[in-house]
């Protein structure tokens, strides 16, 4: 038996962690173990069988299970939470909700709950969509211009972390490898040295 946990991938690592620490603890409180963590970075647009999810419904066989962290990461639609929950009960294959303490066995009750669930994240994203497009309507009609202001940023990403790249170069050490160290790509450190004139002399 194989238990997946489900992660879908942003640019936000805060929110990796947050799921990846909702399953693990979740997990733990059922001994839910060993745990096969699958990571989605495809975008919620593409249909679910192109997705990771897709995947992991084509591999796993009876019995096993698969983990998220809320319904929502299943699809961005109901429709697509619930064609994934019907091939996942089809194969016999239970979904667990973390947020919700909820296991989707495909019995009818738990086929509702998720219907609901579904369809209450689904209108959730509406009205944020909605009052995005809303808010900046009326920012470009008070004259206020929209998207980034033209320009170089003044404040960079690695600016945080400026002691510590200072510290490693007077140590002689690669610019590849604190770029490691501070989990950033090499041309983003080479990017930042130039925009701040800094150099490993």
């Amino acid at each position: 038996m194989t238990n997946f946990a489900y992660l879908t991938v942003s640019s936000d690592k805060l929110d990796i962690k947050n799921q990846k620490f909702s399953l693990l603890e979740y997990c733990n409180n059922r001994n839910i173990n060993p745990i096969k963590f699958v990571e989605d970075t495809v975008s919620g647009k593409i249909t679910w069988k192109e997705r990771a999810i897709g995947n992991i419904l084509e591999k796993a066989t009876k019995g096993d299970l698969i983990v998220v962290s809320e319904i929502s990461r299943l699809g961005r639609s109901t429709l697509q939470v619930l064609e994934i929950l019907e091939a996942a009960a089809k194969k016999g294959i239970s979904v667990h909700i973390a947020k919700n303490h909820m296991v989707i066995d495909g019995s009818i009750q738990s086929i509702i709950t998720a219907t609901v669930l579904g369809l209450a994240a689904q209108i959730e994203r509406e009205f944020i969509s909605s009052r995005t497009k809303e808010a900046l309507a009326k920012r470009k009609e008070d004259g206020m211009k929209l998207g980034r202001p033209k320009g170089q940023a003044q404040l960079l990403k690695l600016d945080n972390y400026r002691d510590e790249i200072l510290k490693y170069l007077k140590k002689g050490i690669n610019k590849r490898a604190i770029s490691k160290f501070i989990e950033c790509s090499p041309s983003t450190l080479y990017e930042w040295l130039k925009r701040r004139k800094l150099s490993s002399n």
